[in-house]
Formats: C-alpha cells, sequence, structure tokens
C-alpha cells in the first residue's frame, strides 16, 4: 500500500515520528517520506540517522498553525500521519489557547489542506485523555477528534478519508512515568513518587502503536476511531518491577490527573465493535454519520460491545505481572 507513495508524519521528530519513520524505511520502498516539524534542531539532529543521500526523506520545517505552510506541505501527499500536538497536561492549563491553537485550530488546518490536496487517507494519533476529559489538553484532543470524524462527512466529491486511533502514554515515552523513575534511580533516589496506590495505567509499546496507526492507514473506511485491546497495569507493581527496593511516596493527584485511565466510555459503546486484523483484536468506534456508508459493510458481522460498557484500566480482563513488566523494561534499556 506505502510503496512508491508518498507520506507526511506531522510532529516528525516526535518519539513517535521517528520510530514510525523507521519502521517505514524496514517495511517499505516509499516515494518520499516528509517529516513536518517546527523544531529545526530536532530535524537537523534527524538528518543524520536519515540523511537524504540515502534515503527518500525531506524535512518541511513549518507549524500546523500555519495553514498555508500545510498547503504547500501537502502537495502531492498520498498519506498523512498527524502526531503533532501540545502534550503537557499542566503546561496546557497555564496556556489555554496556545494549545487550542495547535490542538484544535491546527487539525482544522489538516483537514482543509488534506482534502483541497487530494490526500488520500489522514491518521490521527489521539489520547486516553480525550475521553471525559478532566483537563484542557484531553478537551482538545476530543474537540480534534470530532474534527477528523466530521470530516469524513463533509469531503463531497473528493476520496479523501480520516481516522483517529486512540491509546493512551506508550511506555517508555517523553511524558511517561518510566523515564522519570529510571532517572531518579540513577540519581540515587531511595523513595518513588506515586500519585496514588490505586492508580493503574494501560500499557502500550510503541512498536503496538506503530501497528494500530498502521492498522487504521489501512483498514478505515472514513470516521472510525481505532482503539488497541492492551492489558493493565498497577501503579505500585511497576514501582516494584522498576526498583523493589524503592519506597514508595505518595504525592497525591495533579491538576487534570486520573487514577483510572479511560479508552471507551459507556456514552460509545453503542457504536463500538470489536473487530480483528492480522491476528490482533481491536476495538473500533464507528461514526453515528457513516453507519450506513457504502463500504461500512466490513463491519458488519463484527461483535458488537454491550450497552454501558466502559474500557477502563482498573476494570480490564488483562493485567501484566511484575516479571512481565520487568522483562519488558529490559529490552527497552540500552545494554
Amino acid at each position: 500500500m506505502l510503496n512508491d507513495k508518498t507520506i507526511l508524519i506531522t510532529g516528525g521528530t516526535g518519539f513517535f515520528g521517528k520510530r514510525y519513520t523507521r519502521y517505514i524505511f524496514e517495511n517499505f520502498k516509499v516515494k518520499k517520506l516528509i517529516i513536518f516539524s517546527r523544531d529545526e534542531h530536532k530535524q537537523h539532529e534527524m538528518s543524520f540517522v536519515y540523511p537524504r543521500h540515502k534515503y527518500p526523506i525531506r524535512y518541511f520545517i513549518g507549524d500546523i498553525r500555519d495553514r498555508e505552510r500545510l498547503y504547500r506541505a501537502f502537495s502531492g501527499v498520498d498519506y498523512v500521519i498527524h502526531a503533532a500536538a501540545l502534550k503537557h497536561v499542566l503546561a496546557a492549563e497555564y496556556n489555554p489557547f496556545e494549545v487550542v491553537k495547535t490542538n484544535i485550530i491546527g487539525a482544522q488546518n489538516i483537514v482543509e489542506a488534506a482534502i483541497d490536496n487530494g490526500v488520500r487517507k489522514v491518521i490521527a494519533l489521539s489520547t486516553d485523555k480525550a475521553v471525559s476529559p478532566v483537563n484542557l489538553y484531553g478537551a482538545t484532543k476530543l474537540a480534534m477528534e470530532k474534527i477528523f470524524v466530521s470530516a469524513s462527512a463533509y469531503v463531497g466529491a473528493k476520496d479523501t478519508r480520516f481516522a483517529v486511533v486512540r491509546y493512551g502514554n506508550v511506555v517508555a515515552s517523553r511524558g511517561s512515568v518510566i523515564p522519570l523513575f529510571l532517572k531518579l534511580i540513577r540519581e540515587g533516589a531511595t523513595e518513588l513518587p506515586v500519585t496514588d496506590m490505586r492508580m493503574t495505567r494501560f500499557w502500550i509499546t510503541i512498536e503496538e502503536s506503530v501497528e494500530l496507526v498502521n492498522t487504521a492507514l489501512f483498514e478505515s473506511v472514513g470516521g472510525e476511531v481505532f482503539v488497541p485491546k492492551i492489558p493493565s497495569m498497577k501503579i505500585t507493581d511497576l514501582v516494584e518491577a522498576i526498583a523493589p527496593n524503592c519506597d514508595i511516596n505518595i504525592v497525591g493527584c495533579r491538576p487534570g490527573e486520573k487514577i483510572h485511565e479511560t479508552l471507551i466510555a459507556s456514552d460509545e459503546a453503542g457504536t463500538t465493535i470489536e473487530y480483528e486484523h492480522n491476528g490482533k483484536v481491536m476495538y473500533v468506534i464507528l461514526s453515528e454519520l457513516h453507519l450506513d456508508a457504502k463500504d461500512i459493510n466490513r463491519y458488519k458481522n463484527c461483535r458488537k460491545l454491550p450497552d454501558n460498557y466502559i474500557y477502563r484500566s482498573d476494570k480490564n480482563d488483562c493485567w501484566l505481572t511484575v516479571q512481565q513488566m520487568t522483562e519488558c523494561l529490559k529490552r527497552l534499556q540500552p545494554g
């Protein structure tokens, strides 16, 4: 599907963007891969790993707030992976409209640039914080989801399709708690900060997030939200896996923080199905705008979720053990 195609990644110098770039070059012979981001220093560093004389790659400095720049960047592009966002919860609370301009207005700019430039498909990355949001960051990602889902309804005669993937923090990514814990251990800490002893989180690796994005890219017909079926873990078990001899310091919830993550709210259960692709089972939230679309038939024989079903990290039927987390963390750490 991606051979001889042009792909653009917004936020392409971020944690996901760099891993997705590696995946693309390891598995496809693309015509061109465009890294679109506003950080020229990160692009410069990335160019040493993927130089233009060895790879069909182009580094494009720009901000998704800049509609004209997006129009220029999207010219001739087949597929867009939208990973750019302002993501820091506390920074969003202190700088609300800056986050609105990037996460909401930037999303609308992407939709318009994609439709007008004939992009075939756009996949946007969302977060568990968009479900029943309690902070501004989550609210902006919920708005972003709505923009992309509804975009599939007003493309008119154009064939551009939009879909969303929704998952929590990726293991060991920037912003997750694991790098913080490892840093504190290296500095000689004898206790680790924990918000609440009851806290649970979903566990997804960067490889699984890449796989989910590809499933959405290949399988979506327009307007869906793809959610992975992944295990949960207890934060206290994570501490034991990282540093079994460390004490726990209860620091309390930060503004906008939840005790448990939710990936599917009960209100969404009525339009959500279980879908299997290449042996992987996931949830797909179908847009009510598209239930009668001509190619929605692929979902007709899928299992529907029970009414009022909620997919929350503390109510999961699959849990990681301390040993499983320990083994996973060993693979993540170099050496």
